[in-house]
């Protein structure tokens, strides 16, 4: 198993920028898949961006060019680089680890984005 704790959400103005962070700790974390979702109010929860246990990484089109997803083997940690943030952008994000079709979930992470 894997324990994911995240950290940095919070409000920000339109066009400003976020990081957020995601330690993993509990298990292999080289393993796992690793991606950041988000969920605005009544949508249904979207991945965000993703890297993959080979090294592939994949974004929302929505979010191509914006956000930017690394991954810290050294400190069991992915960070998701926020840029020119839109209030489109607001909603809770979630890191997530999976192995084969075992999700293991952070506990979420607001994101505002408004004047």
């Amino acid at each position: 198993q894997v324990q994911l704790v995240e950290s940095g959400g919070g409000l920000v103005q339109p066009g400003g920028s976020l990081r957020l962070s995601c330690a993993a700790s509990g298990s292999i974390f080289s393993f796992y898949d690793m991606g950041w979702y988000r969920q605005a109010p009544g949508k249904q929860r979207e991945l965000v961006a993703a890297i993959l246990s080979g090294g592939s990484t994949n974004y929302a089109n929505s979010v191509k060019g914006r956000f930017t997803m690394t991954r810290d083997y050294a400190k069991n940690t992915v960070y998701l680089q926020m840029n020119s943030l839109k209030p489109e952008d607001t909603a809770i994000y979630y890191c997530n680890a999976k192995l084969r079709v075992v999700d293991y979930w952070g506990q979420g992470t607001q994101v505002t984005v408004s004047s």
